[in-house]
């Protein structure tokens, strides 16, 4: 059962979580015309009254493009000040993670974009390990990732995530904790909600944009973490038996943070991973604000 926080940001105010509710009839809720962020928000260790949020500026700029895609503006001042506002009043206690969701909130009928009112609201909830640290077991979705020529997958669209939704349920009822989902020139994509990378003869390599991936923030993140530890980064299309043979494969994303593959279908995958360990050590130190180099990607927000 997932812990939501006492608050949510609703209709342009902090109001209880409980009283924050949608009408039946509200547009997003039939056709998917949304967009929404996710962000993770700790405790600083060394500061029981403040939280560190990674990389609030890249969550809130994609959110704003997302938004735009449905041909909505909303500031990135104001998001930032929602958040801020939000957390203030909720003081939490523990890590969490934070939903901020623009959708067509009139009500009725008739798909559109056009002459519609649009809203947007934060809740967040507590929340630890979104997948084990310790590994996942992965299989080959038989859903095709979506294009961007049918989708506009550069931003993060509701809509979209029906095809993450069936492969991570089709994954899970098989008896495995995660899908990958090739696109539809039969190159590896990404997970159901998460990028891909894997190590081969001490190379980085991982999908490029034109692969129909997500834009992952924690993706650009680790790709230049590795550049800076002299890892050569390639962007290129992945074939699926690359996967089989790879030194190391782990996923990438906000609630997933960098996740270990430990198996692909029937084929375990090598459990020593020193380019990950290397780079999964230096983005925890980052999170916790213990790094000096990059605390331009921390933003600290004083709660109490």
């Amino acid at each position: 059962m997932q812990e939501f926080l006492p608050y949510a940001w609703f209709e342009g105010k902090c109001i209880p979580f409980k009283d924050a509710k949608v009408s039946i009839a509200t547009h997003a809720l039939h056709y998917g015309t949304a967009a929404f962020g996710g962000m993770r928000a700790i405790p600083n260790p060394a500061n029981k009254d403040e939280f560190l949020l990674f990389r609030t500026d890249k969550h809130i700029k994609r959110l704003s493009q997302s938004a735009r895609l449905l041909l909505t503006e909303i500031s990135e001042d104001y998001i930032f000040n929602a958040i801020k506002t939000i957390l203030k009043k909720n003081k939490p206690t523990k890590p969490i993670y934070i939903r901020p969701f623009v959708y067509t909130s009139d009500l009725g009928i008739a798909p559109r974009l056009h002459n519609i009112e649009t809203d947007f609201f934060i809740y967040c909830i507590e929340l630890g390990d979104y997948l084990s640290p310790d590994g996942v077991s992965c299989r080959m979705s038989s859903w095709t990732r979506q294009e961007d020529r049918s989708l506009p997958l550069r931003g993060k669209i509701s809509g979209a995530y029906i095809t993450s939704s069936l492969a991570k349920t089709e994954a899970s009822l098989s008896g495995f904790d995660e899908a990958l989902l090739l696109n539809s020139s039969g190159k590896v994509s990404e997970a159901s909600g998460m990028n891909l990378f894997i190590v081969r003869n001490g190379e980085l390599i991982t999908p490029g944009v034109d692969q129909d991936i997500l834009e992952g923030i924690t993706r650009a993140s680790v790709i230049e973490l590795a550049k800076s530890f002299g890892i050569n980064v390639i962007e290129r299309p992945v074939d699926k038996t690359e996967l089989l043979i790879a030194d190391e494969v782990f996923l990438t994303g906000t609630a997933a943070k960098i996740t270990p593959v430990k198996q692909i279908e029937s084929t375990n995958i090598n459990n020593d991973r020193p380019i990950m360990s290397k780079l999964k050590n230096k983005l925890i130190e980052i999170t916790e604000g213990r790094s000096q180099d990059y605390d331009n990607w921390i933003t600290r927000i004083e709660i109490n």
